[in-house]
């Protein structure tokens, strides 16, 4: 602990609030929150911590804190700081997964749609449903049942559909506001459970049908009892209760949560659903703010009612979502959390030593790195490589791995402009020279060490950069290629001299992985720029073709060789003056003769 948050903890007060945890370039790496802030923050720096929140704290330099009036303003803060900055130790709060729901429309002529987004539009939404294919399956039946808008013709312009009599909105005598009511009404009673109703009415129809002999229909309306029992009868879990309600139930070990909900619509366990993340500080507190960013920030519809685990705030979350939220103590759902409870033990158990075995590997794999180099821990690693056709196009790339993970959101391309010729060495000095005058100006991260693709000659530039230019000392070291162009040598030291690597060591792998991933991420940029540059090159040389008539070709055609094959009328569709497309289809015409 350093001594200046040895004494800022000395003045911490004993309020609710949250805290924003700093590295040494002042980012923000971690929110949290809690009713007693000194004793919070004290906690990170005095005892024992699990190797997860051991390398948290490390990084840890200074923080700051927010007090709060209530509890409650501390979880929203919290919710609200994440959300802002995106701290990368916050990982639980950033899983965008949004689940599929069924959607009547407000239009004149209603139409049935599978949706992931609610929206105040005065449409009735239904689920939700985590396995898409139920979702799928539901919308296909209810599709069969009742005859809402399935096209956008106008009456009298009949669709498949309606000879089907699946679709009314196409009829010349289009179905009265009443008559979609009607239907509405029966979809929302048919998703709430009044299914077995309709059930004994087809059945009904079925038995006059074959009274009739009329087998084919008899036989249509046996078909749509099938596919009720299969959609809507598969689950046998049910509440006497016929309203909606979330099931929360949670367990954790070494700094890992499994939260598992289970969703009740209308009686019925429809789904379960399920995730695995890390966490820091207390376990219930983690567990509320879950469920707040849950329905708050990933839009989930919230139930009639939510029920929670004895001993969770229920109070808070029941402010923060303004809807029922209980802790049984008895009865059938306190049966139903305790099974989300066990089933988040048993996920957690299968999935637990995978996930920290994988951890581990790749932490022992950088930690390795390091000592090989003799050089502290890089669980910053950047890596650069070249790309040119002869020196045409030149780019470069550079990926990020953090704690030997590839974290995409920090790669970087570069267009080489200042190089003349296929020139590697200055491609390199450049690209070198550009990322860390940034870095230094800005004050970003800097690495813990900076791979080269390459052999001495691109480690001498970009050394001489870096610490002539710059006055950076940075461990740098440079990778080369066999003759398979696979992973060959790391090199390292001054003068470079090769570092062995174990084949089949995790090590290896690591430098393996980032050696493929920056090359793919240069080859694909330098790809895509040259593909660019072809296709306009070609547009650029028509008269009457400018900027804005040659974004509109290439948005609507994509490729050149669409472009070639277009006629005068695909060009005047677009708005293009007949005497331009002439122009147009004369260039290409005359390119394409040329290249054939």
């Amino acid at each position: 602990m350093n001594a200046l948050i040895k004494e800022k903890l000395a003045i911490v007060p004993m309020k609710p609030g949250c805290y924003l945890m700093k590295n040494t370039q002042g980012t923000i790496i971690y929110v949290g929150k809690s009713k007693t802030l000194r004793n919070r923050l004290r906690s990170y720096f005095t005892g024992a911590h699990d190797k997860k929140t051991q390398r948290l704290v490390l990084e840890i330099t200074d923080f700051e804190y927010i007090v709060t009036n209530t509890e409650i303003d501390a979880l929203i803060l919290e919710m609200n700081l994440i959300k802002k900055y995106d701290p990368k130790y916050n990982v639980m709060l950033k899983d965008d997964k949004s689940y599929p729901y069924l959607k009547i429309t407000s239009e004149r002529h209603p139409r049935l749609l599978i949706t992931r987004k609610i929206k105040k539009d005065n449409g009735k939404y239904f689920g939700p449903y985590p396995n898409v294919i139920a979702a799928r399956e539901t919308k296909k039946l209810l599709d069969r049942l009742y005859p809402l808008r399935k096209c956008n013709n106008p009456p009298g312009r009949y669709c498949l559909y309606y000879h089907m009599g699946q679709c009314l909105a196409c009829s010349e005598n289009t179905a009265s506001k009443e008559e979609y009511a009607r239907i509405v009404q029966d979809i929302s009673s048919f998703l709430h459970g009044g299914y077995r109703e309709i059930k004994a009415e087809i059945k009904s129809k079925m038995m006059e049908a074959s009274d009739q002999l009329q087998f084919e229909r008899a036989k249509e309306l046996r078909d749509q009892l099938t596919h009720i029992d299969a959609v809507m009868e598969k689950q046998k879990v049910t509440l006497n209760e016929q309203v909606d309600i979330d099931i929360f139930g949670f367990n954790f070990n070494k700094g890992w949560m499994c939260v598992q909900v289970f969703f009740i619509r209308q009686g019925k366990l429809i789904e379960r659903d399920g995730a695995i993340i890390p966490f820091y500080g207390e376990a219930s507190e983690a567990f509320i703010s879950y469920i707040g960013q849950f329905y708050l920030h990933q839009n989930h519809l919230k139930p009639k009612q939510i029920l929670l685990p004895i001993g969770s705030n229920a109070d808070l979350l029941k402010e923060l979502l303004q809807t029922e939220v209980h802790t049984p103590f008895r009865g059938q759902k306190k049966e139903l959390v305790e099974l989300a409870m066990k089933n988040a033990g048993i996920a957690l158990q299968e999935k637990f030593t995978l996930i920290e075995r994988d951890e581990e590997r790749t932490i022992q794999a950088v930690e390795q790195l390091g000592e090989l180099l003799n050089i502290e821990t890089p669980l910053r690693i950047e890596a650069f490589d070249n790309s040119n056709i002869q020196g045409t196009d030149p780019v470069s790339a550079m990926v990020v791995f953090i704690d030997g993970r590839a974290h995409k959101n920090e790669y970087r391309k570069y267009k080489i402009k200042d190089v003349e010729g296929p020139n590697d060495y200055d491609t390199m000095r450049s690209v070198i020279r550009r990322r860390y005058t940034r870095v230094v100006k800005e004050k970003l991260p800097l690495p813990n060490l900076i791979i080269v693709d390459g052999g001495k000659g691109q480690m001498s530039v970009a050394k001489d950069v870096l610490e002539n230019e710059l006055g950076l000392d940075i461990p740098l070291c440079g990778l080369v290629k066999d003759e398979k162009h696979k992973t060959g040598e790391l090199l390292y030291g001054e003068p470079p001299f090769p570092v062995t690597l174990e084949r089949r060591s995790h090590v290896f792998y690591l430098v393996q992985r980032i050696q493929d991933e920056v090359h793919r991420f240069a080859i694909s940029f330098h790809r895509q720029l040259r593909s660019k540059g072809l296709i306009q090159s070609e547009l650029d040389h028509i008269e009457g073709v400018g900027e804005k008539r040659r974004n509109l070709l290439l948005s609507h055609f994509q490729t050149i060789e669409n472009i070639k094959n277009a006629s005068i009328e695909d060009f005047t569709k677009l708005g293009i003056p007949k005497n331009i497309a002439e122009n147009i289809r004369e260039h290409v015409t005359k390119k394409k003769t040329e290249e054939s």
